[in-house]
C-alpha cells in the first residue's frame, strides 16, 4: 500500500484526512497494514543481510515488530518454512502465539493462521507452517530446516549460544533469514551476532513508546529502572561491561560455566522474601543450587518473583519437588517464623532452615563469591537475571538484590557450613568449564 507508506510519515493532520477519506473495507484493511502504523526502527531494514538484531527497552514493541516480520514474508509467499524460538514453552503459547502482540493477534481476519499447542506448529491459509522451539531444548533445532526464523529475547535464554548455533545451522532454505528481537545483555553470542557483516543492528529506548504503553506499566517500569545501571540496560539497550569493584564478573560466571551438572549429593532452595507484595515491591528471591560429591556446587535454577507470600511459597515447593530438594533454607530476618508458617502452609512437609542473619549482606556474600574465584561454583547454563544481579553488586554502593541474597543463603548452607562439607576441596586446579562461548 504505496498511499500507506506516505501517509505513516505525514502530519497528524493528513493521517487523519487520509483516514477519514476511507470506505469501511479501505479502513479494515488499513487497520492491519503494518507500514502504515509501525515506527520505522520497527520494520524491517532493505538491503541485503540474514540477520536482523532489534536490540530494545522493555515497552519498545519489539514482539509486535517480530510477530509482524513473520506475518509479512508468510503472507507475500517468502517463506513457508518457519522457526518461531523463544525462552521457555509457555512464552511460545503465550507471548509469539497467542499474545497481545503476537502473532494471532497481529494477522487480518482474511489470512488468520490456526494455532496448534500440541503440535507446537501455527498454520497459515496459504499452507506457510511455523514451528515452536524453546530455548530450554536446543537440541531440538538441530534437524530441521527452515526458510526464516524470528527468535525473541536471546539474551534471556538459558543455552542462548546453542540455541543460535543449532538455528543457524538450519536456517539453509530460500530467503535464510532471522529476526532477533531482545533487550541485550553482555554475553558473547550477542556480540558475535552484532559483529557479522550480513547483520542489520537496530536499538531502541523504552521512551520511543511511551505513548502506546499503559499508564501503569510505563509509571512502574521507570520507578523501577530509571536512573539506575540496570535502567540503562533495560530502558535504554545499552550493553553494560563489568563494575569497577563488583563481587562477580562476566568472565568468572563464563569460565566456570557448564551445560549440565553431575549427579548431586544434595540440593537447597535459598529464599529471600520481600517484605511487601505491592506492584512495586522486591522480589521475593528463589535460587535452586546443589552440591556434588567432589565438592563442587552448581546454581541450577532461578524462579524469583514479585508475588503475595502464598504465591511465592507455592513456587519455591514446585521447584523443590521439581528437583527432589533436600531443604529450603530461607531468610528470616523480615518475617521470623512467619516464612516457615507460609511454606508449611503449602505443605508442611518441606523441611526449612531459618537464617536470622546477624552479619552484613556483603560478609556473607564475600565467601561466595571467593568461591567462584577457586572455580568451585558453575552456572548450569545462563541465569539472565540472576547473573546481571551478581555482576552489578557493588558492596556499600548499592542495595544487596534479592536473587543474590537467596543464592548466598543457598550455597552457604550447601558449601560453607562444616557439616555440609562432602569432600575435601579441590582448591589448585579449578574445574575446566564445558560451556561453549
Amino acid at each position: 500500500m504505496v498511499k500507506a507508506l506516505d501517509i505513516a510519515r505525514a502530519s497528524p493532520a493528513a493521517r487523519r484526512r487520509f483516514l477519514d477519506s476511507l470506505s469501511p473495507d479501505e479502513a479494515l484493511l488499513c487497520l492491519y497494514e503494518w507500514r502504515l502504523w509501525a515506527r520505522e526502527k520497527q520494520l524491517m531494514p532493505a538491503g541485503k543481510w540474514r540477520t536482523f538484531l532489534l536490540l530494545a527497552g522493555r515497552g519498545f514493541g519489539k514482539t509486535v515488530a517480530g510477530a509482524q516480520a513473520v506475518r509479512s514474508v508468510v503472507e507475500a509467499g517468502r517463506a513457508g518454512r518457519i522457526a518461531l524460538v523463544v525462552p521457555t514453552a509457555a512464552d511460545g503459547r503465550d507471548v509469539m502465539a497467542e499474545g497481545e502482540s503476537g502473532i494471532l493477534a497481529v494477522s487480518p481476519p482474511w489470512a488468520r493462521p490456526k494455532y496448534e499447542p500440541s503440535k507446537r506448529r501455527i498454520t497459515w491459509p496459504n499452507g506457510g507452517i511455523a514451528t515452536l522451539y524453546s530455548g530450554e531444548e536446543p537440541d531440538r533445532l538441530r534437524g530441521p530446516q527452515h526458510e526464516f526464523a524470528w527468535i525473541d529475547e536471546l539474551a534471556a535464554m538459558k543455552y542462548p549460544k546453542e540455541t543460535w548455533d543449532m538455528l543457524a545451522l538450519g536456517l539453509r532454505l530460500g530467503i535464510a533469514r532471522a529476526v532477533v528481537t531482545t533487550t541485550p545483555r553482555p554475553i558473547p553470542v550477542i556480540r558475535e551476532i552484532m559483529a557479522s557483516p550480513d547483520t542489520v543492528t537496530i536499538r531502541g529506548t523504552t521512551y520511543e513508546n511511551l505513548a502506546n504503553l499503559a499508564p501503569g506499566f510505563a509509571r512502574e517500569i521507570l520507578a523501577r529502572y530509571e536512573g539506575t545501571r540496570l535502567g540503562r540496560q533495560e530502558l535504554y539497550a545499552e550493553i553494560l561491561e563489568d563494575v569497577p569493584g563488583a563481587l562477580w564478573t562476566r568472565a568468572i560466571l563464563d569460565e566456570t560455566r557448564v551445560r549440565d551438572c553431575p549427579s548431586l549429593a544434595r540440593i537447597a532452595l535459598g529464599v529471600d522474601p520481600a517484605a511487601s507484595a505491592g506492584e512495586r515491591s522486591s522480589h521475593t528471591g528463589i535460587v535452586a543450587c546443589g552440591l556434588a560429591r567432589d565438592g563442587q556446587g552448581y546454581v541450577l535454577a532461578d524462579r524469583s518473583t514479585r508475588a503475595s507470600p502464598a504465591e511465592w511459597a507455592r513456587r519455591a515447593v514446585e521447584l523443590y519437588e521439581e528437583l527432589k530438594a533436600d531443604r529450603i533454607v530461607a531468610e528470616a530476618n523480615q518475617g521470623g517464623d512467619m516464612v516457615r508458617y507460609t511454606i508449611h502452609t503449602v505443605d508442611p512437609r518441606v523441611p526449612v532452615t531459618l537464617i536470622r542473619a546477624s552479619r552484613g549482606k556483603y560478609t556473607r556474600a564475600e565467601p561466595v563469591a571467593a568461591l567462584y574465584e577457586q572455580g568451585r561454583i558453575h552456572h548450569v547454563g545462563f541465569l539472565p537475571e540472576l547473573e546481571d544481579e551478581l555482576t552489578m553488586f557493588v558492596p556499600g554502593q548499592t542495595d544487596s538484590p534479592d536473587r543474590l541474597d537467596a543464592m548466598v543463603h543457598a550455597l552457604s548452607h550447601l558449601m560453607l557450613e562444616g557439616r555440609a562439607r562432602l569432600a575435601a576441596p579441590a582448591l589448585d586446579v579449578p574445574k575446566q568449564s564445558t560451556w561453549k562461548t
